[in-house]
């Protein structure tokens, strides 16, 4: 993986739930670790008629193993604005250095 093609900088979150002094539930964001990430978004090339199984994922990322995180699906992806959930995290070649990770956008609802 040659660092010319991560040329996306995400961050990676941790949600986490709270009560305030009322007692409503809050979502707050924790940024654990940002990196350079290459992001392929989903499209009908062979590649992704492979992924089938996860047919919700929007894109995937491939990036350099953090040494301090652990990469899981509890996790969420932020890139350009936007969000993502994690769906899958495989260690590429199971080296430990590289991981690719299916995600699916999250989309807020109007109204």
């Amino acid at each position: 993986m040659s660092l010319g093609k991560m040329n996306v900088r995400i961050d990676i979150f941790k949600e986490e739930s709270s009560k305030d002094e009322e007692g409503f539930v809050i979502q707050e964001e924790q940024l654990l670790t940002s990196t350079r990430a290459y992001k392929e978004n989903r499209h009908g090339s062979e590649a992704w008629k492979n992924r089938a199984s996860f047919s919700e994922a929007s894109s995937l990322f491939r990036f350099r193993k953090p040494r301090e995180l652990e990469v899981t699906t509890d996790l969420i992806i932020g890139c350009k604005e936007e969000r993502y959930n994690i769906l899958s995290v495989e260690d590429i070649k199971e080296r430990g250095m590289y991981v690719e990770v299916l995600a699916e956008k999250i989309t807020g609802s109007k109204g």
